[in-house]
């Protein structure tokens, strides 16, 4: 087996066309850049704004931030939840998965205004306040996502037919995933305990105490499977 990597396909001159753009301007592409988490993405550009301007956030603002960007960490894992069962044979997952998806977006939409591309952070802050009811509705969510993790935990994870196709393949031991650059839950699931929320903690994330998922094997279902447990650390 071997595989050659074509890149370029998804370039798109991002960083030229940002250069012509105010800072403001420049957080709809960012929201591009990773479609299913585009809310980091926003994140990620207005830190590195406010860092050189030196602009304090408020709290209230870090907060509904933090919310956010765990919710939108819980639907990009839902969709890869379901797009990775199904490549590996079961297509009932992407039903379950999208449900859940489905649900964070519809929040997302009560207060953005727009279900994908939601353009609501801001340099200093975010766009807008939200809505009266927010609290009920982040509530009922919260219940609704716990319930709906477990059940897409018992219907793919422990499957025979997924376990043989996705237990000992791919595997990438630690070393070597630190080596080739591996990042995030791909990099957790080669067993390295690294997370940039606690190792370099940014916004008010420094204030809660919660685990990190790491596997043990590194292959393809360690790198499911940790996902799996960081939707649960996200809420």
């Amino acid at each position: 087996m071997k595989a050659e990597p074509h890149i370029g396909y998804l370039h798109r001159g991002s960083e030229k066309l940002c250069e012509d753009e105010l800072y403001s301007q420049v957080i709809t592409l960012f929201d591009r850049l990773d479609y299913v988490a585009n809310l980091n993405c926003e994140l990620a550009f207005c830190m590195a704004v406010e860092k050189l301007m030196e602009i304090e956030v408020p709290e209230r603002a870090q907060y509904i931030r933090t919310i956010f960007c765990e919710l939108n960490r819980i639907a990009s894992h839902m969709l890869f939840y379901g797009v990775y069962g199904m490549d590996a044979g079961a297509v009932t997952p992407i039903l379950y998965g999208f449900r859940e998806r489905e649900r964070i977006q519809s929040l997302f939409e009560s207060v953005t205004g727009a279900r994908m591309m939601h353009n609501y952070f801001r340099v200093g802050g975010v766009n807008e306040e939200l809505p009266d009811d927010f609290e009920q509705r982040l509530s009922k969510l919260t219940d609704e996502l716990k319930q709906g993790i477990d059940e897409c935990d018992g219907l793919l994870s422990q499957n025979e037919m997924f376990l043989a196709r996705t237990k000992g393949i791919g595997t990438i031991s630690g070393p070597d995933a630190i080596a080739f650059g591996v990042t995030g839950p791909a990099l957790r699931a080669s067993g390295v305990l690294e997370d940039v929320r606690i190792s370099e903690p940014y916004g008010i994330y420094d204030r809660f105490d919660y685990g990190i998922p790491v596997g043990s094997q590194g292959d393809c279902w360690d790198r499911y499977y940790v996902r799996v447990e960081e939707m649960r650390q996200s809420l």
